[in-house]
């Protein structure tokens, strides 16, 4: 049975074909030839890795209405997960390490959204951040995970692919892009398929939707479990491709609630607004780093600098959410429906 009349608030889906192309033929095909290394490793190996969690949250949160605080967790499971693979199987390839990393992120996820059966909002969010504290507990308590390092941070592997070696900086972010595009395919289908429908239908009235059949239970957990899986991978690229080191510190709080951040800012429910979300993250704080030196770096150290960019960030993050509630991807729709309004009443 179709819920199709659960879902009054239409499916967010990423621009028209031809625009998708052009934006992929760029990422490909000329910014590896243009592009500067530090373009490469502060901004956009950040930003994909960064968007494939906030895609992986939105998921859940945005399109399942299931709130979860324990994205960094689910991150450092990939992460982990990945180099324990890589580690104890040498031959096993890189690749499959990935997956096998997410599909341990999903399972870790599977058992922390198994609260999601009985508690919904508030308390689920607390049920959740529970996974923060465990997971960055259980690293940093068991030595094996680090394969003993006194300090628990150890050094990523080399990045190899089909015997490519893929450590330099462009390397990485072709890599990092080829993982989020594929991915990205792949939470499209899913949001438009029958599950993704059931995701909606529970978050706009559980209660119906168990009425009209519905798998609550079932749906709920598979949520939980592609989340999971999205948030994995993505531990593994901000791990091995950005940090370049597995450390639980990379994968505190904080990272959890950024995740979060940008799914508010970029839009819920949306596909596109975990990439804008995540632009607007990465990029606006460079902007406030490279203006404030700019003009206080002779007064102020760069303790309160930074200080003042995050208030600022934080300001500027609320005003636009009351500008704003539905995201930067509502904003840029309702902008490009005025645009060709005018172009179209001249």
């Amino acid at each position: 049975m179709t819920i199709t009349a659960l879902t009054p608030a239409p499916i967010n889906v990423p621009l028209a074909g031809a625009s998708i192309a052009g934006v992929l033929v760029v990422a490909f095909g000329i910014v590896p030839f243009v592009g500067t290394g530090y373009l490469f490793e502060a901004i956009l190996t950040p930003f994909l890795a960064l968007s494939l969690a906030a895609l992986g949250l939105n998921l859940l949160t945005g399109y399942a209405g299931q709130v979860s605080l324990g994205s960094a967790a689910f991150m450092a499971v990939g992460a982990f997960a990945a180099y324990n693979f890589n580690l104890r199987i040498p031959e096993l390839p890189f690749l499959a390490s990935l997956v096998l990393a997410g599909v341990t992120a999903a399972a870790v996820g599977l058992v922390f959204g198994l609260p999601s059966l009985r508690l919904r909002g508030f308390y689920l969010a607390v049920s959740t951040l529970a996974a923060q504290f465990f997971v960055q507990w259980a690293l940093t308590k068991f030595s094996w995970f680090s394969n003993g390092s006194p300090s628990g941070v150890i050094n990523a592997p080399p990045l190899t692919v089909f015997g490519l070696d893929l450590g330099s900086p462009v390397g990485r972010y072709l890599f990092s892009l080829s993982v989020v595009t594929v991915l990205t395919i792949v939470a499209v289908r899913l949001v438009r398929s029958q599950t993704g429908r059931n995701f909606i239908a529970i978050r706009d009235q559980e209660t119906a939707a168990r009425i009209i059949g519905v798998p609550v239970l079932r749906t709920k957990l598979v949520a939980f479990a592609v989340s999971s899986f999205f948030i994995g991978v993505a531990g593994v690229l901000w791990a091995f491709a950005y940090l370049r080191t597995v450390e639980p510190a990379g994968f505190n709080l904080d990272r959890s609630f950024q995740i979060l951040f940008i799914i508010i800012i970029g839009g819920l429910a949306s596909i596109r607004g975990a990439f804008f979300g995540a632009a607007f993250i990465v990029v606006f704080p460079l902007v406030l780093s490279r203006a404030g030196q700019a003009v206080f770096g002779g007064v102020f150290d760069s303790g309160v600098l930074e200080m003042s960019q995050r208030i600022v960030l934080g300001a500027l993050i609320i005003v636009f959410l009351i500008a704003e509630p539905a995201g930067l991807a509502a904003l840029l729709d309702r902008l490009k429906t005025r645009l060709v309004g005018a172009w179209a009443g001249r």
